[in-house]
């Protein structure tokens, strides 16, 4: 019987410690949560600790965004360094979108008119550039001069207005160090080989306007199949050939044909609205008459309007 009762007597304690147990949280009480911890290596001695990498999340709202550990912009990566204590500066928003071919045509020319270098804005560019404002300079002379504005169309014969000259993705720029040859930088265009007439230009003008033939089919007027004279006469005729003085063995009409259209004011009005008329390349002349740059110790810079390189390279 004594037995008996000590049973009870403990399953008593236990219920009653369960009870108690029960009261205070549980299983839910933060107690339940708490295990053995292990010091510091500063506690246990020192010693190599070891840290598992964390997940690179950032957990915000209703999604999670994976980081990628480390931004590596166009503007802050590898900078060039270049000889003799040059650096490449602070980098423009504009690096790797606009660049320059790192080669200087003609470099030291005696006549500046030779001298140039091109810039191109890459096909990934999101919007187009204005590059007038901006600036060419080498380091190793000092000189620096701002690329101008320039006339989209220009006219041959009268004064041209300006606008800043805007490059859209995929197009380039020839910029020539002297003076432009019709008095201002231009956009190349179908017609703009006729000025090889009158002028010479570096590197070339393009000799793609439309062929005489062509134009004497749209432009001769009614009846020009009858003027075998003029037909013979004009298939000998270059692309671009400006006709000074017509021969006076041909019509008057014909005469009037080649006066009027086969030259660069004619063709541009001839062909103004063509979707083809207008090219991807400018040429701009900054109007020096010297050589801007060295034929070799040279840093050659471009920077944007805030004075930030957009590009640099040297030889």
């Amino acid at each position: 019987m004594s037995d008996m009762h000590d049973a009870w007597f403990f399953i008593g304690i236990f219920v009653f410690i369960f009870l108690v147990w029960a009261a205070m949280g549980g299983p839910l009480h933060p107690l339940a949560f708490a295990g053995p911890r292990l010091a510091a290596p500063d506690v246990l001695g020192g010693g190599t600790y070891l840290n598992f990498p964390r997940a690179p999340f950032g957990i915000g709202g209703s999604g999670v965004s994976i980081s990628s550990g480390s931004s590596n912009s166009g503007s802050g990566s590898s900078l060039p360094t270049f000889v003799g204590g040059s650096t490449f500066g602070t980098p423009s928003p504009y690096r790797g979108l606009i660049s320059m071919n790192h080669y200087v045509a003609g470099a030291g020319s005696l006549n500046p008119k030779n001298e140039y270098v091109e810039i191109s804005v890459a096909l990934s560019a999101s919007a187009p550039v204005d590059i007038s404002g901006w600036t060419l300079s080498s380091d190793a002379t000092g000189n620096a001069v701002v690329i101008p504005k320039g006339t989209e169309v220009p006219t041959s014969g009268v004064v041209n207005a300006a606008q800043d000259i805007v490059l859209t993705p995929g197009e380039r720029a020839i910029i020539v160090s002297g003076q432009s040859p019709i008095g201002a930088s231009f956009r190349e265009n179908k017609c703009i080989g006729y000025f090889s007439t009158f002028q010479t230009f570096t590197p070339s003008l393009p000799q793609n306007c439309p062929t005489p033939a062509s134009e004497l089919v749209t432009d001769y007027g009614t009846g020009y199949i009858r003027d075998a004279v003029c037909i013979d006469y004009v298939d000998k005729l270059s692309r671009c050939q400006v006709v000074l003085s017509p021969p006076p063995t041909i019509s008057g009409v014909c005469q009037s044909f080649l006066i009027k259209y086969l030259n660069y004011n004619g063709c541009v009005e001839a062909h103004r609205s063509d979707s083809d008329f207008e090219s991807a390349t400018w040429r701009v002349y900054l109007g020096r008459s010297n050589s801007m740059w060295r034929t070799k110790h040279e840093l050659v810079k471009l920077l944007d309007t805030q004075g930030n390189t957009v590009d640099a390279f040297s030889y």
